[in-house]
This record gives structure tokens, C-alpha cells and sequence, in this order.
């Protein structure tokens, strides 16, 4: 079984690690209203996802 000769510096173990990085979260645009949205989810502004309407606006509600 391989077993590590030397411990692991800090420095290198830092140096290895060095290209994880965070991702930026992903969004897309929604077709209806051009606002940043998640992707492969409602707008959380208008509501839209693939042609079809799932959930009131803000703006209707304050209409009715």
C-alpha cells in the first residue's frame, strides 16, 4: 500500500490547490421581460418559463 514518505507542506498542499476556485453562479435571460434569471427555472420577475405563464407578477397582484 503507498504510504506518503514526508508530510505534506503547507505550501505545497496550498500550491496544489490553487485552481479550485468558486464558480460564478450561472443565469440566463428571460425571453419575456430581459431580466437575469436562473437557468432552467421560472423568472422569479414575471413569472414566464417556456411559453407559458406559471405564476402571477408582482404587478398583477398589485392591480387586482
Amino acid at each position: 500500500m503507498a504510504v506518503p514518505k514526508r508530510k505534506t507542506s503547507t505550501s505545497k498542499s496550498r500550491k496544489r490547490r490553487t485552481h479550485y476556485k468558486a464558480q460564478t453562479p450561472a443565469s440566463s435571460m428571460c425571453p419575456q421581460c430581459n431580466e437575469k434569471m436562473p437557468p432552467h427555472r421560472a423568472c422569479p420577475h414575471c413569472g414566464y418559463y417556456k411559453g407559458r405563464t406559471f405564476m402571477k407578477s408582482e404587478d398583477e397582484e398589485t392591480e387586482q
